[in-house]
């Protein structure tokens, strides 16, 4: 299992990558009181556009009245486009009282958290 770490300004979100086989399994936790807000299936498959890229399709479980569903999606996403594998993805990031501005650097720090080469993880 591989742990990241992305730093937020106020708090960090940890990222645990965990190879079973050839799928792979995702857990988000951070903020006051990491939790599991929802769960998010990923299977790779061609891209619908015929380029022959590869895209995903996304199942979820969410709990309710969580919105972590963000945060687990666009990993599981992200890693199953990238290692081309089935990702499951799990967890939650609570912050009391949470600002937008806060919520915003979440989004973007996730949008823009970059998984390491296959081989880096996968060994």
């Amino acid at each position: 299992m591989k742990t990241y770490c992305i730093p937020l300004s106020f708090s960090s979100l940890l990222v645990e990558a965990a190879p079973i086989g050839q799928d792979l399994l995702l857990t988000v936790r951070g903020g006051d009181a990491p939790h599991i807000g929802c769960v998010v299936l990923t299977e790779p498959r061609l891209s619908l556009t015929g380029s022959g890229s590869v895209s995903c399709t996304s199942s979820v479980l969410s709990v309710t009245g969580h919105k972590d569903e963000f945060l687990c999606r666009t990993l599981a996403e992200k890693a199953a486009v990238q290692y081309n594998t089935r990702v499951v993805c799990t967890g939650g990031f609570h912050i009391d009282s949470v600002l937008q501005a806060q919520l915003d650097e979440i989004l973007a720090a996730v949008r823009e958290f970059r998984f390491p080469e296959k081989e880096q993880l996968f060994t």
